[in-house]
């Protein structure tokens, strides 16, 4: 340092001519220096070391008298102080103490601390010349680490990877320090201290390890059940036996072994499933070992499309211009294919070779292809066969026929109605004489229903006179005929719905005294006809024959039922029946005579003989002898 004074003396003279001098130095701590170690220039009061020997660990600093005098030293003085520091320079490396250390650490945990080290330095302490930096020598996995505390400058060694008892229970690391600041050039130079720290692994039971987690598979969707699809998925690291089993399986296609956790394929996979996202089907796998610690697994199977359906062709039906020179006709075709791509589009549409002459198929993109006659078909109905295939590998392909209508179009090219290509056609018959045609079948369909209602209204049964109450004018046996008779009519309520005068006849006078007959020419009754049928339409044919078996009797009650169901000319089903007055001559005169009072004895039933063979047995019944 230079120290300086002032002399109020004229500068000029030697009143104010000064000069330094040191009169005294003393160490701290106190002798622990003797020796002069500092000079002061006299003149310039620059104070300077006048020998070696300075250390900051023996003195920390020193305090020096000065006294500084005119007149060259020999007039009036005054006196100073002056305090100097010893500075500390990094001169003493930092030592382990002790240089071995034995820890324990921990199997299965990381990132904790495990020990400390000790290290000294005799540099000044909380500067970077004391700072220790601490660094491991041979754990190239990098399981261990150490830091400084700056507090105490201990060495904190800590464990930073999951250490496995199995796979090496015990650790012999070397430790190394040294300052934070360089060392001193003029400091000695020697090795940097080490330390070596024995750490040991404790053991503990672990958890099955998976080999890979997660699991990856992948594997064609139309696999065959029982495939392997992975094997050796997990370890014990205690060498304990494990067991297996799928936890989550949705669609339940996996098979494990539960003894060596090999996955099978149960079933085939599908790729449409709901539980397939991206392709990508998820299990999880439960491993558990012999004191029941378990580790959950899961299984990712990419599933790889593969060719399982043969594309379908739509539409099956439609229609084409009979006029193959016009532009653009044809029925546009696709398909679909439950496959995904690349076992899909593009398809190919193909015609068996049979229906290529008059047929051709023209592909337009990848997806469709049109339909499309190679000469004028006549207007119809055809039926056409397409092929149609898949671009996957293996190529899959369907037949499908396609009715397609041929017909005449107008000039927006859809076809036109029957009447209209009729109309439109310079081929075939005119439209007037088109029109004869049809009022003539309508006037001929009209004559025939009317011809029917006569017939039905006009048919009559009677019973010929003086023949026998059975014997009637038909020429058929009446014992193999059923009657049907026309005039089942209703009452007056009826009368409203439609009338069908019956007039009588004069061969319907009845024989016997008392019977109702009003005369020639008086309408008999009014039959009501149904409401809910068109008129003069003609009826159903009407069981004739009873059957010859009578196990037929029931079916032949319901075919009559049913015709008179069906019958427009009967009756409605709410009005009571009349039956028609059953022919002239009657033997039994009127019905009211069944019920009369008279005797056996005054009937004569000799008659019944002439009936047949068929009424014998009534005959014998009857014969008075």
């Amino acid at each position: 340092m230079r120290v300086s004074a002032t002399d109020a003396d004229d500068p000029m003279t030697e009143n104010a001519y000064l000069s330094y001098s040191i009169i005294g130095q003393e160490s701290f701590p106190a002798n622990a220096v003797t020796k002069t170690m500092f000079g002061i220039n006299n003149q310039t009061g620059a104070i300077y070391t006048r020998d070696v020997g300075l250390d900051r660990e023996v003195v920390k600093s020193f305090q020096l008298k000065l006294q500084i005098a005119d007149m060259g030293g020999m007039g009036l003085t005054s006196e100073g102080v002056a305090i100097i520091h010893v500075t500390d320079i990094n001169n003493h490396l930092p030592q382990f103490n002790p240089a071995l250390y034995k820890l324990t650490a921990e199997e299965n945990r990381q990132d904790y601390e495990i020990g400390r080290v000790n290290v000294t330095d005799r540099d000044d302490p909380g500067t970077g010349n004391w700072e220790a930096k601490y660094s491991i020598k041979n754990d190239p996995e990098g399981n261990f680490a150490i830091r400084t505390d700056p507090s105490t400058n201990q060495g904190v060694l800590r464990v930073v990877k999951s250490l496995d008892f199995e796979a090496q229970h015990e650790y012999v690391l070397i430790l190394a320090v040294e300052n934070l600041s360089p060392l001193s050039s003029k400091a000695a130079n020697r090795p940097l201290s080490t330390a070596t720290v024995l750490v040991t692994v404790m053991n503990e039971n672990e958890a099955p390890l998976l080999r890979e987690d997660p699991i990856q598979i992948v594997v064609p969707e139309s696999v065959s059940p029982g495939t392997l699809l992975k094997s050796n998925i997990a370890f014990d690291p205690d060498f304990s036996d494990l067991r297996f089993e799928i936890s989550r399986d949705p669609e339940r296609w996996l098979d494990i072994d539960q003894d060596t956790g090999d996955i099978r394929a149960r079933r085939t996979f599908n790729m449409r499933s709901p539980h397939v996202k991206n392709s990508i089907y998820t299990a999880t796998v439960k491993v558990t070992d012999a004191d029941g610690l378990s580790t959950m697994a899961t299984v990712l199977i990419t599933l790889k499309e593969t060719n399982d359906y043969p594309p379908q062709l739509f539409p099956l039906s439609g229609s084409v211009c009979q006029d193959v020179s016009r532009s653009g006709s044809g029925l546009v075709l696709s398909a679909v294919d439950e496959d995904l791509s690349p076992h899909a589009a593009p398809f190919t549409f193909e015609m068996p070779d049979d229906l290529s002459i008059n047929w051709t198929i023209v592909q337009v993109n990848d997806t469709h292809a049109v339909l499309r006659p190679l000469v004028e078909l006549e207007a119809g109905e055809y039926a056409v066969t397409v092929l149609v295939s898949d671009s996957g590998s293996p190529v899959l392909g369907a037949y499908a026929q396609v009715n397609v209508t041929v017909c005449s179009c107008d000039s927006f090219g859809e076809c036109k109605s029957e009447a209209g290509a009729i109309m439109g056609s310079s081929v075939g018959i005119s439209f007037i004489a088109l029109m004869v045609i049809m009022a003539c079948i309508a006037l001929l369909l009209l004559l025939l229903l009317l011809a029917v209602a006569v017939t039905a209204c006009g048919r009559r049964h009677n019973i010929k006179k003086g023949t026998g109450l059975l014997v009637g004018e038909s020429e058929d046996d009446i014992r193999d005929n059923v009657f049907n008779y026309d005039e089942q009519g209703g009452g007056e309520e009826d009368e409203n719905a439609f009338n069908i005068d019956l007039l009588w006849n004069p061969h319907d006078m009845p024989s016997t005294p008392g019977s109702y007959y009003p005369g020639p020419g008086v309408p008999r009754c009014k039959q009501p006809l149904r409401k809910d049928a068109p008129h003069d339409l003609p009826s159903p044919i009407y069981p004739r024959r009873p059957p010859a078996d009578p196990t037929d009797i029931e079916d032949f009650i319901n075919d009559g039922l049913e015709a008179a169901d069906n019958d427009p000319n009967v009756p409605p089903y709410d009005t009571a029946l009349i039956y028609d007055y059953e022919g002239e001559g009657s033997l039994a005169g009127s019905l009211s005579s069944i019920a009369s009072g008279s005797s056996d004895g005054d009937q004569d039933y000799d008659y019944l003989n002439s009936w047949g063979p068929r009424f014998q047995k009534l005959a014998n019944m009857y014969d008075p002898r």
